[in-house]
């Protein structure tokens, strides 16, 4: 039997936080009960939405295949946060696995490249004949004697990398079919580019196993039992055994079995077919909007959270899927995140902090300087001083109108593997202006009503003294981007018809509001503090942090910061907001988006024309690298939190004319009061992946020779800091290496006695034998058979 009053006891104690967190009344069990499983739901939707979303599918279309004991009991209401109207649950669905897997249907993929114009139908149609005779001939191999074929036309526009597939047929039913999957998956099409085969694909597929046919009873089942269900009354209790064909009823009515209990919500419709499946069908619209007020209420904050956050990474999924480049596809240089109508970061999805937390100011640059933005527009940007850190970093920002005004904005900012520039990869390591670093796009229509404006950008990315060496790859990245904000789009508005728009916004001001909140309660604990970080350039970045105990705020003080740096160590300052965002968002103990609300209690002081404010022209490459990175560890310093991290990104560029890579390389972290550091991780204002050796050898001349943890490098203390990483790469053709890397000459710092972490080292190994050693920042030609290493710094120590 079910032990009820344990169940109640144990919602007592989150129900007396929940209080105590709000100052009102306790909450009953059941409240609380329901609460638990309402944030439980839609983490279960939003886990299948990211997946949907990654394979470039739209579950409203579907029904929700349930399975597993549990899962008929959350089906219906995780099939209304998805917008799904159908649930369809076997009759062994509680070990529908294990069923399954005896029942598979055999199938035979074969593939093949047809690089050709849509109008060559004709050899497309041979090819594929071909193909499908070999898939068909391995399964009638195998025995199988009834075989179907399926056929794909993988398609794209002239100039793109990211095929299609549609089912294969006559000319114009393939571009009908292209153009409407492009639509949706991308936001745009671009009727005035031809469409050309890529590849052709046919699987081959053997009969599935037959299934023996149910005996279904045909007596007139009888209600088992009545349950007293909180809110509903006493609800119906059925044994699915005894229901026969055709047999349905209203919920709510709870049907169990031997492998399962499959609960049918209010709204929801439950019937039995001729072959004993259970189908649950939404019979009322979804009645959401009358679930949540505008006043802020715990449980619907978590949701809503939730929601949020999930939007951000389903743009996130869509970019990694449509973008060309290795640097956006395999990599993850790149984030997405909401905001408000005003342009305040409202979430994120768990990307680069560098990005997040200075795409605020982008969006508010393009919403100051297109006052008449229509809906289906997007605009594109990387200038720093509005709102950009440095150049290969481009955001793409759209409106989202809601009732004719833009009432959300999205943003994806991708780092672009050239951009321009004196040297491939746009990252010069002796750059003085801001224009050697690349093409400077400063507020640049790229969609107008739907329309990707390809023309016009390409003009942009061919400007300016230096230009885009690779603009089709480019493009590619940029309309990943377009599609990336659609997905957003999409999404938010689901979340606006679900809730109603007076609910979402006033949810966004209420996640911002909890997330200052979350701050107060670190600044009331926060201790005060200074540090004076010292550089390898030269540069001193000194920060002060005072606490007003009374008014529950911070003041971080950047006074007594070096001057502009001549060179490129300047970080604009949306960079260094964006540091102070990340540290405070990671002193808060619980799960919050990371948003604007975390500095509302911080009083930010950067002096002007410092290397942390510097001037519209000045070089910035390594301010949103390096310098970040050196500002969030002297802030932490300051505050005693964590011994100092690698403090770098190891940034290694190499290309030619032709092709160009950019990677940032791991290395330790600082340990801390009852933790030791990492070993060869991302850290800090940098999160991004390592490119896979074999996706990394397929697209360039290189081979990877040595990749691994540097050991015995970090700093000594009671608890250790995190070992560094050592990287070795072979050239198999002529091209150009920049480096811009740090703590080559000082040491990252310890804590609480604990000792540094090694200096990290650049050197080139030429053909001869030669070994040469390099500078943290530094260009060389190398020629065919050199290697590349990089021993990256460690992380500082903890502790005597």
């Amino acid at each position: 039997t079910l032990d009820v009053a344990g169940v109640r006891l144990g919602f007592a104690a989150p129900a007396r936080g929940v209080a105590a967190a709000t100052g009102g009344p306790a909450r009953p069990p059941e409240d609380m009960a329901r609460g638990f499983l309402r944030i439980a739901v839609d983490n279960m939707a939003n886990a299948i939405k990211k997946i949907s979303i990654q394979r470039g599918h739209d579950v409203t279309n579907y029904t929700l295949q349930c399975f597993g004991g549990a899962g008929g009991q959350h089906a219906c209401l995780v099939a209304d946060a998805l917008g799904m109207r159908q649930v369809f649950i076997h009759p062994f669905a509680g070990v529908l696995s294990a069923f399954g897997m005896g029942l598979a249907e055999i199938r035979a993929l074969r593939e093949v490249q047809f690089d050709a114009p849509l109008s060559g139908v004709v050899k497309a149609t041979a090819a594929l004949a071909v193909i499908e005779a070999e898939a068909r001939a391995e399964l009638v191999a195998q025995g199988v004697a009834e075989v179907r074929g399926e056929a794909l036309a993988h398609l794209r526009y002239d100039g793109s990398h990211q095929p299609l597939a549609v089912p294969f047929g006559d000319a114009e039913a393939m571009q009908r079919s292209f153009e409407a999957v492009h639509q949706a998956r991308f936001g745009f099409t671009s009727p005035e580019r031809a469409i050309w085969f890529e590849m052709l694909s046919c699987e081959a597929i053997g009969a599935a196993g037959t299934l023996p046919d149910i005996a279904l009873p045909t007596a007139t089942p009888v209600v088992v039992a009545e349950v007293p269900v909180a809110g509903l009354g006493l609800v119906p209790l059925w044994d699915r055994a005894t229901l026969p064909a055709n047999w349905s009823c209203d919920g709510p009515v709870i049907i169990t079995e031997a492998t399962g209990t499959n609960v049918v919500e209010p709204g929801w419709r439950a019937c039995i077919d001729g072959m004993a499946n259970l189908i649950l069908e939404r019979s009322d619209a979804v009645a959401r909007l009358a679930a949540a007020g505008t006043t802020a209420d715990p449980v619907v904050l978590e949701v809503m959270s939730n929601l949020f956050m999930s939007v951000a990474d389903q743009m996130g999924a869509t970019l990694a899927l449509t973008s060309w480049s290795v640097n956006i596809k395999e990599r993850f240089d790149f984030s997405c995140a909401i905001f408000d109508a005003a342009g305040d970061l409202v979430a994120n999805a768990p990307h680069v902090p560098v990005h997040l937390g200075s795409m605020s100011a982008a969006i508010r640059t393009v919403m100051a300087l297109n006052p008449d933005v229509q809906d289906s527009d997007a605009y594109m940007l990387n200038a720093p001083a509005q709102g950009g850190t440095h150049l290969p970093d481009v955001t793409v920002v759209t409106p989202v109108f809601v009732d004719g005004a833009p009432a959300f904005w999205l943003g994806s900012r991708g780092h672009h593997a050239d951009i321009g520039g004196r040297t491939p990869g746009s990252s010069p390591p002796d750059s003085t202006r801001l224009e050697e670093e690349g093409v400077i796009i400063d507020n640049v229509q790229l969609v107008r009503s739907g329309r990707l404006l390809e023309v016009e950008a390409r003009a942009v990315l061919a400007s300016g003294r230096y230009p885009c060496r690779n603009p089709d790859q480019n493009m590619a990245d940029l309309k990943a981007q377009v599609a990336a904000n659609e997905t957003g789009k999409r999404e938010l508005l689901r979340v606006c018809a679900s809730y109603g728009v007076a609910v979402v916004t006033a949810y966004m001001g209420h996640v911002q509001a909890n997330a200052e909140e979350c701050v107060r309660r670190v600044i009331d604990r926060l201790r005060e503090g200074q540090m004076e970080y010292r550089m390898d350039e030269g540069q001193v970045i000194r920060v002060k942090v005072t606490v007003d105990r009374k008014a529950r705020t911070a003041t971080v003080d950047f006074t007594g910061t070096s001057p502009q740096h001549n060179g490129n160590y300047n970080a604009p300052l949306a960079v260094c907001r964006a540091v102070v965002l990340y540290v405070f968002r990671t002193l808060v103990g619980t799960n919050i988006p990371l948003n604007e609300g975390c500095l509302r209690p911080l009083n930010l002081i950067v002096p002007a024309g410092s290397m942390l404010n510097p001037g519209p022209e000045a070089a910035v490459i390594a301010g949103n690298t390096e310098v970040s990175q050196a500002a969030c560890n002297a802030l932490y310093g300051a505050l005693g939190v964590i011994a100092c991290s690698q403090a770098t990104m190891n940034n290694f560029v190499w290309g030619n004319a032709r092709f160009q890579n950019y990677e940032t390389i791991a290395g330790g972290t600082g340990a801390g009061p009852g933790f030791a550091g990492c070993d060869a991780v991302q850290s800090h204002m940098t999160n991004t992946r390592m490119t896979d050796p074999e996706i990394l050898e397929m697209r360039f001349p290189v081979r990877l020779e040595q990749f691994g943890i540097r050991v015995g490098s970090g700093g000594a203390g009671q608890w250790r800091g995190g070992n560094g990483a050592v990287r070795r790469m072979r050239f198999l053709t002529p091209l150009t290496v920049t480096t811009l890397s740090s703590h080559r000459i000082i040491p990252p710092f310890g804590a609480a006695g604990g000792g540094p972490g090694a200096v990290g080292r650049n050197w080139a190994e030429l053909p001869d034998g030669t070994r040469v050693d390099l500078a943290g920042n530094a260009e060389i030609d190398l020629p065919a058979g050199a290697v590349f290493g990089i021993e990256t710094p460690a992380g500082g120590g903890w502790g005597g």
